[in-house]
């Protein structure tokens, strides 16, 4: 059974940086992708950074590209978001997934979903 569990959020400035953590038990390499989206109240779930299972390669949303670096940690079974430059549309609450889409930005491609965690940005 895989359970991705989300810290790090929390209120920043704008300008600021945060760091996102996604603690994956029971992930495996068959378990998939992983990817981080995010939810701003009143919008739809949006994909933001990806990373590929199979060749590592990263992809990120147009909005964050530049500002927002994915990384997996195999050995310690942990996925990262690093993001700086933060802005006020970043506020949102941020979602780990895990799964083999066939789209890599489609919500009901992923299996498994972490809980969330806010990350609130003001100006």
């Amino acid at each position: 059974q895989v359970q991705l569990v989300e810290s790090g959020g929390g209120s920043v400035q704008a300008g600021g940086s945060l760091t996102l953590s996604c603690a994956a038990s029971g992930y495996t390499y068959s378990t998939g992708n992983m990817a981080w989206f995010r939810q701003a109240p009143g919008k739809e779930r949006e994909g933001v950074a990806v990373v590929g299972v199979r060749d590592g390669r990263t992809y990120y949303a147009d909005s964050v590209k530049g500002r927002f670096t994915i990384s997996q940690d195999n050995r310690e079974k942990t996925l990262l978001l690093q993001m700086s430059s933060l802005k006020p549309e970043d506020t949102a609450m941020y979602y780990c997934a895990a799964g083999w889409p066939g789209n890599i930005w489609a919500v009901g491609g992923y299996e498994y979903w972490g809980q969330g965690t806010q990350v609130t940005v003001s100006s």
